[in-house]
């Protein structure tokens, strides 16, 4: 006994070490035949019988000495079969940019140095087989779909483990019904015969479609961080038409007849992007971006809201509670029909500064304060449709330089239940030669508006006010009617009201803008110098907005709309006691989002300018022996009807 114990130990050790040489394969493994275990002997007397052979006694074994290191030394990896099936991540993930450098050695671990295209297995929740359209786990994509994973949407690295591409292709699609006052042409050369009066037919029609192609590369995880680096490009291509009922409006050219067609293409989105450092442990940041890049410089977009090329600096300090930008805009020149960019100078230099701070003094409530500053050079330019737009065609109408300095301060949020929107601007500077004053003019011009909202379940009731002083005298070389850089105000109603979505023209000029609140009198949004001997205005704005479904959403306004001054809409119509009234402009639009997404878009609207008394003196049809008596007739009626179309991949 005292001989057998410890060579029964070694034994068992001897087994034990066996078993650790090489991985455990399951009985079912259908690379190794399953050993039984216990196998019976054969029926005496078959043909294979044999005695069977005698065990040999434990003491009859050859013995051979191991040492502890020979019993307990690490197996060599053996890979007996091929590595189980992987569990296939979800969405569609492309090929990966990562290079193995590890091989598989055992079937316990299977190398996965992508760490984005880790598998998910199978669930089948509702045990019913995973029907096609079910809400199942971890959908499987393909390249066209935007939802569910996809390394064309930014969700995979294309290369490496850090770096994404993001393809966002949208095609925008515009159909547009208006009556909006229409010039006639010279009497020699009207449509219908007999025409006397300045204004003639109104209606018009407006088609634009354009298709964006988005493509954006970038490096690092935009959800714990902001991007490293990135690099952006947006080809934008136009189709437009337009189609009226008067002469000398598509071209000054009477013979191009009363419709154009346009077609245009531009690179409009083109930066690369950098970070420069790192503020905080809490991933504040500095960053720069160089290129055309859009930009909209305070909450609703009063002053400055366009894409063009500029440098800009931007960041966040305080855990992201402050925000920062600062940046410059060497600005071109817009095609006149698509409005897109050019690659021609525009001679006009803006500059911005801006800082907003979260939960000021109330939670929920941002607050920030801005600098605009405009430098807008002496130059000439026709459109694309050989129109003058500057300087503008509008009393003495040489090159002139505005240099504008605007200091704001403006207000988005909720105090309580309450939602509060708010923005005051004051702008300074000086015109060198303003086009109806004919003089040097000092501007110094206000604009204010306010906005509070409620919300009462599925309904929001909204009030609001607008305010943009008004020039009260031509002739003091006192520049006081307040007007933008470039506006596109979401306010009062936005594209779905007439007065802000429609061009009124006034005798070779605009009285107002389309996009904008402020009559101007400007040649053009784009093309025009800002011109800050205007009317001015004063709106007061109610409305309610409807959730109606998930889908569905309606949105509901009524403006009250006067001149704040008319001094300046006398001396440039030659026309005496022009009243104030503007009128009324009643709208109600609606959007669909029939996928519960903004990838599809249906939004339409109906609206209608009922004229004032002030809109009458400047618009109105009058008989002649009554307008000879100094008779004023009634403008007609204006109204609009849109729908667009935005799919977006």
């Amino acid at each position: 006994m005292l001989l057998l114990l410890p060579v029964a130990a070694g034994c068992l050790l001897c087994e034990s070490a066996v078993a650790q040489d090489g991985p455990l394969i399951p009985r079912d493994s259908p690379a190794i035949a399953p050993v039984p275990d216990f196998a019976p002997p054969e029926p005496p007397g078959s043909a294979s019988s044999e005695p069977p052979e005698r065990t040999p006694d434990i003491l009859e074994m050859p013995f051979s000495p191991q040492t502890p290191a020979d019993i307990f030394a690490e197996p060599t990896p053996r890979l007996e079969t091929a590595a189980p099936p992987q569990d296939v991540p979800r969405g569609y993930t492309g090929a990966t940019g990562i290079r193995p450098s590890e091989q598989q050695q055992t079937l316990d671990f299977v190398p996965v140095e992508d760490r984005w295209r880790m598998g998910f297995p199978d669930k089948d929740r509702y045990r019913d087989g995973n029907p096609r359209g079910d809400d199942r786990f971890g959908e499987l994509g393909h390249w066209w779909d935007p939802y569910n994973q996809n390394v064309l949407k930014g969700d995979y690295p294309i290369i490496g483990q850090h770096t994404f591409l993001n393809v966002t292709a949208t095609n925008f699609m515009l159909h547009e019904f208006r009556k909006t006052p229409t010039g006639t042409s010279p009497f020699e050369s009207t449509v219908g015969p007999g025409q006397q009066e300045f204004f003639g037919d109104p209606d018009q029609y407006f088609f634009i479609n354009n298709f964006k192609l988005q493509l954006s590369l970038f490096h690092g995880d935009a959800g714990f961080r902001p991007f490293d680096w990135q690099i952006r490009m947006t080809p934008v291509f136009n189709l437009n038409y337009l189609d009226v009922e008067e002469l000398a409006v598509v071209t000054p050219d009477v013979r191009s007849g009363t419709t154009r067609a346009r077609g245009y293409a531009a690179m409009e989105e083109w930066f690369v992007e950098t970070r420069l450092a790192d503020l905080s442990p809490s991933y504040d940041f500095i960053s720069v971006r160089a290129g055309s890049q859009p930009f909209v410089s305070d909450f609703r977009g009063f002053v400055f809201a366009d894409t063009n090329r500029a440098v800009r600096l931007f960041g966040t300090r305080l855990s992201n509670r402050d925000q920062f930008n600062l940046i410059w805009f060497d600005q071109t020149e817009k095609d006149t029909n698509s409005t897109l960019n050019t690659f021609d100078d525009r001679h006009q230099n803006t500059l911005i500064a801006n800082y907003f701070r979260q939960d000021f003094i109330f939670p929920g409530y941002t607050a920030m304060v801005s600098l605009h500053h405009n430098s807008d050079q002496p130059s000439v330019e026709y459109d694309r449709n050989n129109v003058l737009v500057r300087p503008d065609p509008a009393g003495v109408f040489r090159p002139h330089e505005v240099d504008a300095w605007y200091l704001g301060f403006a207000g988005d949020g909720h105090i309580g239940r309450f939602n509060i929107s708010h923005a005051y601007y004051h702008v300074t500077g000086t015109d060198s030669l303003n086009p109806i004053q004919g003089e040097r003019s000092q501007i110094s011009a206000d604009m204010a508006a306010l906005e509070l909202s409620v919300d009462r379940d599925w309904v929001r009731f909204r009030t609001s006010g607008f305010w943009s002083s008004g020039d009260d005298d031509p002739n003091d070389g006192q520049a006081n009617g307040f007007d933008s850089v470039l506006d596109n105000p979401n306010f009062a109603g936005g594209q779905f009201s007439f007065w802000q979505r429609q061009q009124i023209r006034l005798f070779g000029v605009n009285l107002k803008q389309r996009e904008s609140l402020v009559p101007n009198l400007r040649s053009s949004k784009f093309q025009g110098q800002s011109n800050f001997v205007n009317p001015g205005l004063r709106l007061l704005n109610g409305g309610m907005d409807f959730e109606i479904t998930p889908k569905l959403r309606a949105i509901t306004n009524v403006n009250f709309l006067w001149f704040d001054q008319t001094a300046i809409l006398e001396r440039f119509a030659y026309q005496d006691g022009i009243a104030r009234s503007i009128g009324t402009d009643l709208s109600l639009g609606l959007e669909y989002r029939p996928l519960l997404s903004d990838n599809v878009l249906i939004a339409g609207g109906v609206s209608a300018l009922l004229p004032g008394r002030g809109f009458d003196d400047l618009y109105g049809v009058t008989d002649p022996l009554a307008a000879a008596a100094g008779a004023t007739g009634r403008a007609e009626n204006l109204y609009g009807m849109f729908m667009d179309l935005v799919l977006t991949w």
